[in-house]
C-alpha cells in the first residue's frame, strides 16, 4: 500500500507524534488553554479495545482561544470518566508553529 502524501503535512511516527503531543499540546489541555470537543463517539470493538463494558471510543479535536484546531486524537473514555489504554489521548494530527504533523500509518514506531 502506498501512502498518499499531502503537501504541507509532515508524516511522523507514532512515537514522534506522541512525544510532540505530550510535551507541547497535552500540558495546554491540562491547564485549560485548549478546548476539547468530541467529534466522534461510539462503542469500540470489544475484541480490539479490551476496555470495560460501556467504554466509548472517541475522536477529540482540541481548539485554541481563537477557535483554530490545534490537535486531533483518539481516546477510550471509560464509564468512570478515566481514559483507557495509556491514560492519555492518542494523537493523530497536531499543528505546532504553523506546521502540520500527521501520524504516518506506514511508520508504526521508530
Amino acid at each position: 500500500m502506498t501512502l498518499r502524501k499531502k503537501p504541507g503535512v509532515n508524516h511522523i511516527s507514532a512515537y514522534e507524534i506522541r512525544q510532540l503531543f505530550n510535551e507541547i499540546i497535552y500540558p495546554q489541555v491540562m491547564q485549560g488553554e485548549l478546548v476539547a470537543r468530541v467529534q466522534q463517539d461510539k462503542h469500540p470493538s470489544r475484541t480490539k479495545a479490551k476496555e470495560p463494558f460501556c467504554t466509548r471510543s472517541q475522536l477529540v479535536a482540541y481548539y485554541d482561544a481563537q477557535g483554530m484546531e490545534i490537535a486531533r486524537a483518539h481516546q477510550y473514555r471509560r464509564p468512570d470518566g478515566t481514559l483507557g489504554a495509556s491514560g492519555k489521548p492518542d494523537p493523530k494530527r497536531i499543528f505546532v508553529n504553523g506546521i502540520c504533523y500527521s501520524l504516518d500509518i506506514e511508520r508504526k514506531s521508530s
